[in-house]
């Protein structure tokens, strides 16, 4: 039992020294290390600076510029119906503001593949969007004409 006491009382006496060593180290540094911040120059105080003078309006900057509004994207179309597009992929092409069967149709190949990329480049090995634009053609309201196409692919790629 009294080894028991003993080694606790080591314990509490070892940590008592540690704190006794910490102050004592606190009160040698000089006073500038434990306030490095004098009371305005505070981190979170903003940085005084001299106000800078007003600009001076020209004639084209007087005029009152219209604000652009921003382009709302068409309605969405389902772009997985093209042969090739999952969900990944579609979501992709809408980041990169291509919504519609219209406008993957006007977008090349090799752009499509850019984008996808960007996005990830393990994309680009997965997905051929050699014929997404040839599939968004008829996509846009011609079914039989995408599903004879379709027919002829395999996994979007020509056979």
């Amino acid at each position: 039992m009294s080894g028991g006491i003993f080694s606790w009382l080591v314990v509490i006496l070892a940590l008592i020294a540690l704190v006794i060593v910490l102050l004592l180290r606190r009160e040698d540094e000089p006073e500038d290390a434990k306030n490095p911040f004098e009371p305005d120059e505070r981190p979170d105080a903003a940085p005084h600076a001299e106000p800078e003078p007003e600009p001076v309006a020209t004639r084209a900057e007087s005029a009152p510029v219209a604000a652009a509004e921003p382009e709302t994207p068409p309605t969405p179309d389902d772009l997985k119906k093209i042969e090739g597009i999952g969900p990944k992929i579609s979501g992709v092409l809408n980041a990169a503001g291509i919504y519609t069967f219209a406008q993957l149709a006007e977008t090349t190949a090799d752009r499509i593949r850019e984008i996808l990329e960007a996005e990830d480049p393990r994309l680009t090995r997965l997905a051929d969007p050699t014929t997404w634009a040839e599939q968004a053609k008829p996509a846009a309201g011609k079914w039989d004409e995408l599903a004879a196409l379709q027919d002829e692919l395999k996994g979007g790629r020509r056979v």
